[in-house]
């Protein structure tokens, strides 16, 4: 336990004086006479209202004693330290643009990828990991952090048609770099999902590979999608009916980004191989990053107050009921 207001504490030497002028107080309000013996005295046994006569002064000397403790306010709290832990920085780079519904994956390539990777996340809880999603456009949907409980809360929010459709993995690329590249980690790892081909942006995917190699990040870029065709709900005016639709990776592309970087291309064609993929990926080598942990403070004064109040309660009832005086 600690306090807010140690200094309050030193009001408890005032106690120290209050004792001493109560017992100079109490041998001098004894009356003394001279009487040739005391043999008829010692038969008398003290009654109880001698023994509690002090009573009401010991409760009024606590209660004191923890109205100073209530002003130097009591808190509970666990320390904090910084912790260093084994781990690696890795940025989450997922496609969320419309072809990502096409259901050669159960139930179809963006659950798919959102549950296998959430299992990536739950099995690595000492590494900084953040997420940034695509389409059209892209922006970070959870910054780097060891909160995997916020990140995955983050994870379950993203959908396809949150942003303009088409594909940019360029700027998913460009916007995971600018995360990772004052990172102080040893090992810097971008994780890029996609399954197509990137079709508009003011960067290409090329260019933000030489970027994130200047900075030492390593891409590994996956490829979702089967071969061939998949289905894909398509929304008609009778409803939603299964279409095939063409499978169109630029695999080139992807090949040449996870080269550039140091890193690997992989090919996910069903729910399987993508939990293969991820559980490859989880070999990485790892390097210390420092956590620093903190506690939340909580105030204990209630019970000291409820204390005092209780105290001085019961002294006012000894003092005015069993231990009365009469003048």
């Amino acid at each position: 336990m600690i306090f807010a207001n140690p200094n309050y504490l030193y009001l408890l030497l005032l106690l120290i004086p209050m004792i001493g002028w109560y017992i100079w107080k109490m041998r001098k309000a004894q009356a003394s006479m001279q009487i040739p013996s005391s043999q008829a005295f010692i038969s008398k046994k003290s009654t109880l209202k001698v023994y509690l006569r002090h009573v009401p002064f010991v409760l009024r000397t606590v209660a004191i004693a923890f109205l100073i403790i209530v002003l130097a306010r009591p808190q509970s709290t666990n320390s904090w330290q910084n912790v260093n832990t084994e781990g690696i920085d890795i940025m989450l780079v997922m496609d969320i643009s419309s072809s990502m519904l096409a259901q050669d994956f159960r139930p179809n390539r963006i659950e798919a990828a959102k549950d296998v990777a959430a299992a990536f996340i739950n099995g690595r809880p000492n590494d900084n990991i953040g997420l940034v999603v695509f389409a059209g456009e892209s922006f970070t949907q959870c910054p780097m952090t060891t909160d995997h409980t916020v990140l995955l809360n983050l994870f379950k929010d993203i959908h396809c048609g949150m942003i303009e459709d088409m594909t940019a993995i360029g700027l998913g690329l460009a916007n995971a770099v600018s995360r990772l590249k004052d990172s102080r980690a040893i090992s810097k790892v971008i994780i890029l999902l996609t399954d197509g081909v990137n079709n508009t942006g003011e960067i290409a995917p090329i260019t933000a590979a030489d970027i994130a190699a200047a900075f030492g990040i390593r891409i590994y870029t996956i490829g979702v999608g089967t071969m061939g065709e998949a289905p894909y709900p398509q929304q008609t005016s009778f409803g939603t009916r299964m279409v095939n639709i063409p499978v169109e990776i630029d695999e080139p592309a992807l090949k040449q980004i996870a080269a550039t970087t140091g890193g690997q291309y992989f090919r996910a064609t069903n729910n399987s191989t993508l939990r293969n993929i991820y559980a490859e990926i989880d070999q990485l080598e790892k390097t210390k990053i420092s956590v620093q942990e903190y506690s939340k403070k909580q105030e204990e004064y209630t019970y000291f107050a409820l204390l005092v109040f209780g105290l001085l309660l019961l002294e006012m009832l000894l003092r005015y009921t069993v231990l009365r005086r009469i003048p």
